[in-house]
């Protein structure tokens, strides 16, 4: 069996087109699905809460995130009740910057 080291991005190992966005998509899901856990809510809930559909809250609990903007998942966490902070940090001339999420 062969082995490859990861690069960090999933995504961006699969060859998959857009792998930074993709990550932050799939990080911000993942601490959407987590405050809702927290708070004990079903998904017709948390629907009312984000104002979208219970299927929306399904198909985002599940993965599929090409109908959600970062913009859009930005909103969900906020209306869940935390704070969305972005943070611009130069980095060595030369050398491409990263994207990533930071959770606190």
């Amino acid at each position: 069996m062969k082995v490859h080291s990861s690069s960090g991005n999933v995504f961006a190992d699969l060859g998959l087109p857009n792998p930074d966005e993709l990550l932050i998509k799939a990080e911000l899901a993942h601490q959407i699905s987590e405050l809702i856990s927290e708070r004990k809510v079903t998904q017709i809930e948390a629907a009312k809460i984000l104002g979208i559909t219970q299927p929306q809250i399904s198909a985002l609990m599940r993965g599929k995130l090409s109908d959600f903007s970062i913009e859009s998942l930005f909103r969900f966490i906020n209306a869940l009740g935390s704070n969305v902070e972005i943070r611009i940090a130069h980095s060595q001339p030369n050398v491409q910057g990263q994207t990533r999420i930071v959770l606190a």
